[in-house]
């Protein structure tokens, strides 16, 4: 998921986005111990995409305190 696609979403979006990656990371913790990957370089696309809508969630949460 690219930086740009995340800025453009809601608040929503992200975080179905964010419930969705988590569980195909969780399939994919079990595909790796189970020795059925077929792209081991899906982990860590997936681990960056959480990391990359995570980061803006807490960007949105600091602007929102601050405005408040």
């Amino acid at each position: 998921m690219a930086k740009n696609d995340i800025k453009g979403r809601s608040d929503a979006d992200l975080a179905n986005d964010l419930q969705a990656l988590k569980r195909e990371q969780l399939n994919l913790r079990f595909q790796s111990a189970t020795a059925q990957l077929e792209k081991p370089s899906r982990v860590k696309e997936v681990r960056r995409s959480i990391a990359r809508i995570q980061t803006e969630q807490t960007a949105r949460a600091k602007t929102q305190a601050a405005a408040s």
